[in-house]
């Protein structure tokens, strides 16, 4: 079993097409071709339009990859790809795009959690994985409290949303603001002229009755409601939206509920260690507060660089090598694509 397995990972769960190459611990390539562009026309990902840019999109990726880290595909150890969770169709891409280079290049496939390997990608930052550790897990369709005991084999979930994912609700916040998509992005930029303490919105799920029912979970829907009756009485009267103001106070509530959970559970739970991971820890205020707050409980956090917090190839290669190097079983040959795929199942069998 090699030191330093040299895996190439492959994600396809929504609308990036990503590849990363990985050598142990070291990112050696991760490249993207997003289709979001594609999408913006709509307001909103079309699993159709995603699907066929991934087939348009799978080999110059892979190619550009493979320069970029300087090898060729036979050189490889393993293959890995997102297996789930996320839209059936570009799933499919991915899994047969995988499964097609394991078959011609004799070597082993891992199908492995696209969540799981949100968690992975830290261990590329200079060392390894801490475990145990609690982990928040923020994107476009997820927002997650997990127990990491072992990332391979032992992930609890501890809370979840309700409703509205965190990523989802800034991209129907950014909408209403007038604002392109995706939203996460263009509300972070514009809240930097803005006072987070103008409004106060909702904090989702913070109060005493809901924490004893849903103690680690996260409701977004009311926030975003919320935000859209202070627009329309805004509006109603004649006065001009203050968009920034608007953007930063909603960011605020987003960026308190989130770590206040996080930090909660750590010190109710025992974790000395937070992993912030998903396209949403890219987030300037989320990064900023999780720092601030962790500091202030001993707790110490572990956040990606920004471009390793959306979607990308290098988690899901991470997440490959940790599996080749504890010396996990590739998946069967036939494992599926499962858009529903819970996140306690990091690799496929």
């Amino acid at each position: 079993m090699p030191d330093e397995p040299l895996v190439l990972g492959i994600e396809t769960s929504c609308d990036e097409t990503a590849v990363g190459i990985v050598a142990g611990h070291r990112l050696l390539a991760n490249t993207i071709a997003s289709s979001a562009d594609e999408h913006a026309r709509f307001g909103g990902i079309v699993p159709e339009v995603a699907s066929r840019a991934h087939l348009e999109a799978m080999v110059p990726t892979l190619q550009r990859a493979c320069k970029t880290a300087g090898i060729s595909l036979p050189d490889l150890d393993a293959i890995a790809v997102t297996a789930g969770p996320g839209l059936a169709g570009a799933l499919v891409v991915g899994v047969s795009a995988a499964k097609s280079l394991g078959l011609a290049l004799g070597k082993p496939v891992y199908g492995v959690n696209h969540l799981a390997s949100h968690v992975a990608v830290d261990g590329l930052s200079g060392s390894p994985v801490p475990e145990p550790a609690a982990a928040l897990l923020v994107s476009g369709g997820h927002s997650s409290l997990l127990a990491v005991t072992d990332l391979v084999d032992d992930i609890v979930p501890l809370g979840a949303t309700i409703d509205d994912a965190a990523g989802e609700a800034f991209d129907k916040v950014a909408r209403l603001l007038g604002l392109p998509f995706p939203g996460g992005p263009h509300i972070d930029e514009v809240a930097q002229g803005g006072d987070p303490s103008a409004i106060d919105f909702p904090r989702g799920l913070t109060g005493g009755r809901d924490l004893q029912r849903h103690r680690y979970d996260f409701s977004f829907s009311g926030l975003k409601t919320a935000v859209a009756r202070w627009v329309e009485q805004c509006r109603a009267e004649g006065r001009q939206v203050p968009v920034a103001d608007v953007a930063a106070s909603f960011q605020e509530a987003v960026a308190d509920v989130l770590v206040r959970k996080a930090v909660m559970l750590c010190s109710e739970q025992g974790f000395d260690h937070l992993i912030l991971g998903g396209g949403v820890a890219a987030n300037s205020r989320l990064r900023s507060l999780a720092e601030q707050k962790c500091e202030g409980a001993g707790v110490r956090l572990r956040i990606p660089a920004p471009g390793l917090c959306t979607d990308n190839g290098a988690m899901v290669a991470a997440l490959g090598s940790l599996a080749v190097s504890r010396g996990a079983q590739p998946s069967e040959d036939d494992f599926p694509a499962e858009s529903s795929l819970p996140v306690d199942v990091a690799l496929m069998s």
